[in-house]
């Protein structure tokens, strides 16, 4: 049966991790930035959090549009690091870094990651989420500072990349490793389903 994609995609993002994975599907896609305000409450739960601002990005992108792009599947994704109920954002310093992968360090955080898609020719959305438990390994102040000083943690949710040096810190997950990444592809595959974009071919 062919596969070839009925549907033209449009991310949502600049995220050079969220492009390489999409693009790890082999779909045909454009990349327009979203510039969607990020401000939350802070009583928001962290999957509240994913949901909206994923569907945010996509909205963003779909005002955007003004008609244009009607064939379009708009792809909006945002992912945030959990300790403890805590929200870890990007750090805003490498000491802040530095204090974030010390809180990490030894114990069990979450991540959750939201997607959002919206039909650019009549506004429909869908929006789903998906969580990984992820367990650092105890580092001592040295690895730390080390893997600090790389640079790579600088603009990471949780101050860390598991799909760079970052692997090197943790021990094991629990659940999808693309979703620690920035974008669960099982997930977005399963919701490019129903708009009529087919990873593989449907029987």
């Amino acid at each position: 049966m062919d596969n070839t994609q009925q549907r033209p995609i449009i991310l949502a993002s600049t995220s050079p991790r969220r492009k390489e994975l999409i693009a790890s599907l082999h779909l045909a896609f454009d990349v327009i930035p979203s510039h969607a305000n990020e401000d939350t409450p802070p009583e928001w739960t962290p999957e509240q959090t994913v949901q909206e601002l994923a569907l945010r990005k996509a909205l963003a992108v779909y005002r955007g549009l003004e008609g244009r792009e009607q064939e379009a599947i708009i792809v909006g994704s945002d992912t945030v690091v959990v300790l403890d109920g805590e929200i870890l954002g990007k750090p805003l310093d490498e000491a802040d870094a530095e204090r974030m992968l010390s809180r990490l360090q030894g114990r069990v955080h979450r991540v959750f990651t939201g997607v959002a898609c919206i039909d650019a020719g009549n506004g429909q959305s869908l929006v789903h989420y998906r969580q990984t438990d992820v367990t650092m390994k105890e580092l001592s102040d040295a690895t730390i500072r080390a893997y600090v000083q790389t640079g790579e943690p600088s603009d990471k949710a949780g101050s860390y990349a598991i799909q760079g040096i970052g692997a090197s810190l943790i021990d094991r997950i629990e659940g999808c490793y693309f979703n620690v990444v920035g974008l669960p592809l099982s997930l977005l595959s399963d919701m490019l389903d129903g708009f009529g974009v087919h990873v593989l071919p449907r029987t």
